[in-house]
Parts: structure tokens; sequence; C-alpha cells
């Protein structure tokens, strides 16, 4: 079975599959391979992490593992929501990087396997996916490009064939909304996919309004998540 948590950890903790190096040691790298050719050069890693727009994440997200980073940003934006402030981006002081708090564990954004099990962290995955496939660029030769890049990060067989009938498959958007039984897991689901992109299209944008709709979140919480993300990439 593909372990989920290893996969989210690869693609938003501290090492860039294919590469070696840390996140920060290639983000310059990332960036201009983004700028040049964003679906044809990144890896898929380099889809998830956002750096098609040559933003990536930001402080200590990248140490905490992919699973709690995406908890504890879905986290922030729930409790700032549920406290009805303003949403807005946290303020950092010059030269300070975001730093993001582990969820509680006995929250419904706890990351522990009985509240975050294998399953749903392989539907965070399926998310971002969906997300940085939105605007509809990714050919078959990019496709094949793409997969290269997972093959060389030697996640194995099983994680393979999951991202080659992820890229090749039509997004199923139903499976994906269905996979969260809780609005923790919603929110989560949101947080990831805003996490994978910039809305910078009409495309993007209208996919994750889609997905918000379908989710079932209050436009209010929405703006939180926005926020909350937003202050975790630069």
């Amino acid at each position: 079975m593909i372990d989920a948590r290893k996969l989210l950890d690869q693609f938003l903790g501290s090492q860039v599959p294919g590469m070696q190096g840390s996140v920060r040691d290639k983000a310059t790298e990332a960036i201009n391979l983004a700028r040049d050719n964003p679906m044809a050069t990144s890896a898929i890693a380099g889809l998830l992490l956002g750096t098609k727009t040559g933003r990536g994440i930001a402080g200590n997200a990248l140490t905490l593992g992919g699973l709690a980073a995406i908890a504890g940003l879905g986290y922030q934006a729930y409790k700032n929501y549920q406290a009805g402030s303003t949403p807005q981006p946290a303020p950092q002081s010059a030269g300070a990087e975001p730093q993001l708090l582990p969820p509680p564990s006995d929250s419904g954004f706890s990351t522990a396997p009985a509240v975050a099990s294998n399953e749903f962290a392989l539907s965070l995955i399926r998310a971002m996916i969906a997300a940085a496939r939105a605007d509809g660029h990714i050919d078959d030769a990019e496709r094949q490009h793409i997969l290269g890049k997972v093959q060389q990060s030697g996640v194995g067989a099983e994680a393979e064939a999951f991202f080659e009938k992820e890229l090749a498959n039509p997004v199923d958007l139903d499976a994906i909304v269905a996979s969260a039984s809780t609005e923790e897991q919603r929110v989560q689901l949101y947080a990831a996919s805003r996490l994978a992109i910039e809305p910078d299209s009409r495309a993007e944008r209208g996919y994750l309004d889609l997905l918000a709709g379908r989710l079932g979140l209050a436009d209010a919480l929405v703006d939180h998540i926005e926020a909350t993300v937003a202050s975790a990439k630069v």
C-alpha cells in the first residue's frame, strides 16, 4: 500500500523528489525551470510546491512534514474563522519567516492515523494534483516528463503507478469531495489544493471556487484559508 504520508513529506517537506538537496537549496533552480516552461520542466513535486509561479513554501512548514503542514494551515484558518477575525495574511517582520504550529492532537486536524488515515492523506495528494491540472496545460509529452521525474525520485513502483493514473485519467472531483467525512477534512482538502497553485488564471480560480462550493465551505472560511496559505508562501 502506498505510504501517502511519506509522499506528502517528500513533496512538502525538506527534500524535493528527484533532486539532491533541500527545497531551499533548489529554490532558485526550481523558479528558473518554472519560468522557462513550468509544466514541461518541473517535476510533479514542483507543481505541488507551487513553483510554477515562482513561489514556494516558507518558514518551518518545510520541516513539519507534508501532512502536518496542511493540517496546521487548515487548523490556523479554521481557528481564525471561528474567532470571527478579519481574513488577512499574517504580518511578518523584516527578514522573519512564517512559523506554523502543528495542529493539536485532540482536534479534528490531528495528524494521528486514527484521525488522518493513509487513505485521506492520499486524497490530499489527489487534490493537489487536480489543482495543478486545473489550467489544462499538461499534455502527453509533459505528463511523460513529470512521470520520469517521479520515477527518479525513487518513490516505488506502486506510487509511480498511482501518479501515472492520476495524470492520465480525468480529475474525479466527486471522489475527492467524498473522501472528506468531517468539516476539518474538507478544510484540509481546500488548503492542500490552494497550496498547490497560485490561482492566476480564470481556470484555476474557477476550479478553486468550484471545489469550495462542492465542499460546502462558507465564503468567510474560504477567505481565511486563502489568507493563511498566502502567509505560508513566498
